[in-house]
């Protein structure tokens, strides 16, 4: 049983497991109305690198002295952030530091509600996992970079035709 959804798809592939469970991967650059998709026996990996980026009225010293004292350079929408990336699973971009790395929540959308598993893509596209979720990233953002640890949970492409 599967709800109909308008999303682009990447890839089908069926992979042998105990009942030939088949893989669906779901590009999500692309995606703004479909949240959810079911299939029966099939497991679902949504794809692709996103920005999360809040309105310019938004920004206030608050971000600013998060940006000037940590580093941590969240997105608005006046300032234009171009994934570079593309990652199984997928990445929703939510700030930037000054070195050219990305902060960004796996598998699910940035946000203060979201229990994803914080990451920081270095320049060098070197991957390390951050933060379990937003609220302790937040709590712990004065030492985020000293809480990087290696992440192999994302594997990170220069494009969706290299994926």
């Amino acid at each position: 049983m599967w709800r109909q959804c308008t999303a682009p798809f990447v890839h089908f592939m069926v992979e042998k497991r105990y009942c030939f469970m088949k893989k669906l991967y779901l590009d999500m650059t692309k995606n703004n109305t479909c949240s959810s998709i079911f299939m029966k026996d099939t497991e679902i990996i949504r794809t692709g690198t996103t920005v999360y980026s809040m309105p310019a009225s938004a920004r206030n010293a608050e971000y600013q002295r998060l940006a000037d004292e940590y580093d941590v350079h969240f997105i608005f929408d006046d300032v234009k952030v171009r994934a570079d990336i593309y990652t199984i699973p997928w990445t929703d971009i939510m700030a930037t530091d000054s070195q050219g790395g990305y902060i960004v929540t796996v598998g699910e959308m940035s946000g203060p509600d979201s229990d994803a598993p914080i990451c920081y893509i270095d320049r060098e596209k070197n991957i390390f996992k951050i933060a379990e979720n937003f609220r302790e990233f937040i709590d712990n953002i004065k030492n985020w970079k000293e809480n990087r640890k290696p992440f192999d949970g994302i594997r990170l492409f220069s494009s969706k035709e290299e994926a």
